[in-house]
């Protein structure tokens, strides 16, 4: 099962964007690969997704939360299988450090090449750098939940 972990620093107090992260029906604007997500309840969303040209739909549950430190989830089936972790580490008062980790399973030729050449490990950093753009420009989240959810 390929891993991919990236970080990136973002000047934005921690609330700012651990808000921004808790809305996925944004995700749209700074995760390229997402088409839609739908939030069906706090802890359940239904992802349309793009990856390698191929549109794949899976639901995700939020398995863990906790404002301003953490968000997990794993799919339930669908197309895609995978779990992740979001950390939100404060640097200072205006400065965080964001960490994703992804676990997936690779569908087919082209993902596990694709995975192989660390091709997976490019898109993540990519995405968070947009994340970093979106929310250091708005310098304030679309919303927030900050329910707290344990597995």
């Amino acid at each position: 099962m390929p891993q991919v972990i990236e970080t990136i620093d973002v000047h934005v107090p921690v609330s700012v964007a651990y808000n921004q992260w808790t809305q996925f029906e944004e995700f749209p604007k700074f995760l390229s690969f997402v088409e839609s997500i739908e939030q069906k309840s706090d802890t359940l969303t239904s992802w349309t997704v793009r990856i390698n040209g191929v549109e794949r739909h899976f639901d995700a549950v939020v398995t863990e939360q906790h404002p301003d430190e953490r968000v997990a989830w794993n799919s339930t089936g669908g197309d895609a299988d995978h779990a992740g972790v979001v950390t939100f580490h404060k640097l200072s008062d205006a400065d965080i450090r964001v960490t994703v980790q992804l676990d997936w399973e690779a569908k087919g030729l082209l993902e596990h090449l694709g995975a192989a050449l660390g091709v997976d490990n490019h898109a993540i950093k990519k995405n968070l750098n947009d994340f970093k753009e979106y929310i250091e420009a708005k310098g304030s989240p679309d919303g927030a939940w900050r329910g707290d959810v344990n597995a």
